[in-house]
């Protein structure tokens, strides 16, 4: 399994936007083979500040979802993402050992 923490911190004021923007990437990604969860998540101490939970089967679903980032409309998007932040993302890689709602 893979599982990672993306911290996306908006420019001031354009969390709501972001987080909206991430919401339909989630959206895009409910039947994705190989992506178990993609939780968007705002800070309650910080609405700029939206959290991206990811869980994913292995490393080869997570690369062929990027695949998308490679077509015009995946640019577009990611082009929009990137507009509203205030810094690059923060990406903390994970080894998801087991849990509630987790396999082992």
């Amino acid at each position: 399994m893979v599982g990672r923490y993306v911290k996306m911190t908006a420019k001031p004021g354009r969390g709501p936007a972001l987080a909206r923007l991430l919401l339909d990437v989630a959206g895009s990604l409910s039947d994705t083979r190989g992506c178990d969860l993609y939780a968007i998540n705002r800070s309650v101490a910080d609405p700029d500040c939206i959290w991206v939970t990811e869980l994913w089967s292995n490393q080869e679903a997570v690369d062929a979802s990027l695949q998308t980032l490679q077509t015009d409309a995946g640019q577009a998007r990611l082009a929009e993402v990137m507009a509203l932040l205030e810094r690059p993302p923060e990406r903390i890689d994970l080894e998801p050992l087991g849990g509630v709602g987790i396999g082992a």
